[in-house]
């Protein structure tokens, strides 16, 4: 049996959660599906709480993550921007680089 040690991260900004697993999760949902309603239901998430995450994020960040437009006739949409695309980008190399180290010294650690 081995061991491994595991660990969860998250980008913080002034003292303020912009960034971790479930926030990209949602941000990668809204990229697939083009509307925060839809990618609150893909994840199972209420539509409130995924409102409340990505004002909280977009309220954090230096400029918007996600536009959003409101519905109506042709319906509504949310849209990642460059910036949000980016932040998704940087967050999954961080999370895969924190893996491999934690998977290296998982060798390391003593066998119980």
């Amino acid at each position: 049996m081995s061991l491994e040690i595991k660990s969860r991260i998250w980008i913080e900004k002034d003292g303020q959660t912009l960034m971790g697993n479930g926030r990209v999760q949602l941000l990668t949902a809204i990229e697939a599906t083009g509307s925060l309603s839809a990618a609150a239901k893909s994840i199972s998430l209420s539509y409130k709480k995924a409102w409340r995450l990505l004002d909280e994020m977009n309220a954090t960040a230096t400029s918007p993550l996600v536009i959003t437009s409101v519905g109506g006739k042709d319906g509504g949409g949310a849209q990642l921007t460059e910036a949000g695309a980016q932040m998704v980008a940087q967050f999954n190399h961080i999370r895969s680089e924190c893996d491999k180290l934690l998977a290296q010294l998982s060798k390391q650690f003593p066998r119980a």
